[in-house]
């Protein structure tokens, strides 16, 4: 049969309609230039070249009668290429057929036989036995045989063993194949340089490889450390390195190895390479070339920011880290900061904000515990130790001291999965001053009274990651799960019960007692290089009980903003239905739930180099898990559908590699405190009423992706 495969035509461009500009500027050469496509003529078209391409891709997928033929079609000095392929009966395999001797590198690959790709009955296809190739290659670098290569094997195709349109296969060694290649090769001696420099192998400080008298003196574990000064401890590559003297080399090792050296984080460069010291024996040394990063960094960081809530402000960070603080590639970190926001519009009396503090964290690569860890990741396991403080004043309110420190571990599975488990967390807020002012206004608001008590936070917290976005497909997903379970042994112990007045106190501070757990999911599709889909869905719940009433504010969710719903301004959405327009003394910026719902839609698209737009619409809400007399509707009950706001907008991107700046410009859709039946604003939308664009379109400016 005939089956006309493609086309070839001398088509009408863009580049061919525009006219010749006069100048390298303007529509006409931006057209013709920038969007045309230069034309195809007939002459430039190698037809034969082309005829060979298509039969050769037909024997190659099995047909091997194949016969090509094209025609030319030419009209109004346009043509068109017509390319037909009768393709004849395709070939199917009926026997695979593994070469036997008595050569080890034959019997490995025997060995290997009971998973090949290749299998009877299915079409012959040339791609599926390059891939059989490297599949027995890849087996062969797990036992040993380094120096195997995917060409060293020949897979010989006869088709004239049956006239039923049928191909046996014959997998086996080339004739040629290298005598290196078909060795299987152990581990000698392994040697490592924590602090390699080309330019002194060059000056002929050191050899590389090294005469085997001189490395006795630098053994640890059968393991050769080339550090006169002592600067990294021994034990850091023992754990590290998985390659043992005497053992038959693997490739899963060899990468298990450089990873591991790699998120060490103390090394700029990690080089691997291998030399031959016994061919009878077959056996070669194992060198790591490491080239260590600086030590130590300061860096100085300054930022401006702007929200939605009608502040501005900056932030300044003094970052100071040692990447090898005890010389076993631990890595301290301490930030020093200062930061304000000043209120640039808007309500009155929201006041401004100062905060200053200090964090520091010693992340230890290794997992300290009384029980021995064993992690077979390409990711060293850490231990993390964090300690900080900030002072925070809000003028003419209040000011707070915060004190806080964890203990847990960081651990990787593998690229796509993260734990992160702090065995403990612990949070200590301590009000400074508290103004008359501020308590003139919190006596009509038990929600603002709380927010300037004493509050004590510890429990332990842990969170999982699972993420594929770093992919080459076109849909990818992002999870993060977080459970934080705050006093929760504490108050069982001490019985604890705030509901009949038995709340108890560690050092005159009544401690926080809940569950809480957040799940944040995320999905995203590319449609093609220029444009893509972006969601996301938050659930949270936060659960107070035994010696906790409400849940501390630190640990409440907010809502509004340039990262959550961008038509309502930072944290003044929800409570449920309440209306935060109605709190007396002015608008209070700080409205927070224990139960948070939220749906995120972006379409993106690229328009021209760095700038990028985006259409979005966001939906969602907080509310309480207990009744507040003082804030009606904020209870979380089976009309919360009714209470979901929704907003949506355009939004500017200027991606300029190092930096993302975002203009997003959002109005509401649906406001949850108008009246039921007011709820939807859609017929209430007047662009040229200068009051209502005051008060509804929001413009969000900020930093990176919303999500």
């Amino acid at each position: 049969m005939e089956q006309p495969i493609f086309y070839y035509f001398d088509k009408c461009t863009t580049g061919n309609i525009a006219k010749e500009p006069k100048k390298e500027k303007g529509f006409n050469y931006w057209l013709k230039y920038k969007m045309g496509e230069k034309p195809v003529l007939l002459g430039d078209v190698d037809k034969k070249f082309n005829q060979d391409i298509i039969q050769n891709y037909s024997e190659n997928k099995g047909y091997f009668n194949a016969k090509v033929t094209y025609d030319t079609i030419s009209k109004n000095k346009r043509a068109q290429i017509i390319y037909n392929l009768q393709p004849g009966a395709r070939y199917l395999i009926s026997k695979v057929t593994f070469q036997k001797d008595s050569a080890l590198v034959t019997q490995e690959i025997q060995k290997l036989s009971n998973k090949t790709l290749l299998k009877t009955g299915k079409p012959f296809d040339l791609d599926i036995i390059k891939s059989e190739r490297e599949r027995i290659d890849n087996g062969l670098k797990e036992r040993g045989f380094y120096y195997f290569h995917p060409n060293n094997i020949i897979i010989q195709a006869d088709s004239t063993v049956s006239k039923n349109h049928t191909v046996e296969l014959n997998v086996k060694l080339k004739d040629n194949t290298p005598d290196l290649s078909t060795q299987q090769f152990s581990i000698n001696k392994v040697v490592v340089f924590p602090n390699y420099n080309i330019s002194d192998v060059r000056k002929g400080k050191y050899k590389i490889p090294m005469n085997s008298d001189s490395l006795t003196k630098y053994t640890h574990n059968d393991i050769y450390i080339i550090d006169p000064q002592h600067k990294f401890k021994p034990k850091i590559f023992d754990r590290a390195l998985y390659f043992k003297t005497g053992e038959v080399y693997n490739r899963a090792d060899h990468n298990l190895t450089l990873n591991r050296l790699i998120s060490l984080g103390v090394f700029k460069f990690v080089k691997n390479e291998f030399v031959v010291t016994d061919s009878l024996q077959h056996t070669f040394d194992a060198y790591y070339l490491l080239t260590p990063r600086e030590i130590q960094s300061l860096r100085l960081e300054a930022l401006g920011r702007t929200n939605s809530a009608n502040y501005a402000g900056s932030e300044v960070n003094l970052n100071w880290t040692h990447r090898n603080f005890f010389r076993g590639a631990e890595q301290l970190k301490t930030s020093i900061y200062g930061a304000f926001d000043v209120q640039m519009g808007g309500p009155k009396n929201a006041k401004n904000l100062f905060r200053s503090g200090i964090n520091t964290q010693l992340s230890i690569p290794r997992i300290v515990a009384p029980f021995r860890f064993h992690s077979s990741s390409a990711f060293v396991p850490r231990t993390n130790i964090t300690l900080g403080y900030e002072f925070q004043n809000r003028t003419q309110y209040y000011t707070l001291n915060t004190f806080s420190g964890s203990f847990g571990y960081l651990w990787k599975e593998n690229a796509r999965k993260e734990h992160d488990l702090k065995i403990l967390d612990i949070t200590y807020v301590s009000p400074a001053k508290v103004t008359p002012l501020y308590d003139s206004i919190a006596l009509k608001s038990d929600a603002m009274q709380r927010v300037v008590e004493r509050q004590l936070i510890f429990g332990p917290t842990y969170s999982y990651t699972y993420t594929n976005t770093m992919l080459q497909k076109p849909s990818t997903i992002y999870y993060k799960g977080t459970l934080d379970l705050a006093g929760n042994l504490t108050g069982l112990l001490s019985g604890a019960n705030v509901r009949k007045e038995k709340e108890k106190t560690i050092f005159g501070v009544p401690f926080s007692q809940y569950a809480k757990i957040e799940n944040d999911f995320r999905f995203y599709h590319k449609f093609n290089e220029k444009t893509s889909l972006a969601t996301r869905f938050i659930a949270g719940l936060a659960y107070p009980y035994g010696n906790s009433e409400h849940i501390p504010f630190s640990r409440q969710f907010f809502s509004g903003g340039s990262n959550s719903i961008r038509a309502f301004r930072a944290r003044t959405l929800g409570p449920g239905s309440f209306d935060p327009r109605t709190i007396e003394e002015g608008y209070y910026f700080d409205q927070s739930g224990d139960v948070k719902l939220e749906l995120n839609a972006e379409y993106r698209a690229n328009l021209y180099k760095f700038l990028n737009v985006a259409v979005f619409a966001d939906a969602g809400n907080i509310w309480l898990i207990n009744e507040d007399k003082q804030r009606p509707g904020a209870k979380f009950s089976k009309e919360f559908l009714s209470e979901i706001a929704v907003g949506a907008g355009v939004g500017l991107r200027l991606d300029f590699s190092i930096l993302i700046l975002r203009l997003d410009l959002a109005m509401p859709l649906r406001v949850p405190y108008y009246p039921k039946n007011e709820r939807w604003v859609l017929d209430k939308i007047n662009f040229g009423d200068s009051n209502w664009r005051k008060d509804n379109l929001i413009l969000n400016i900020a930093i990176g992706y919303p999500f």
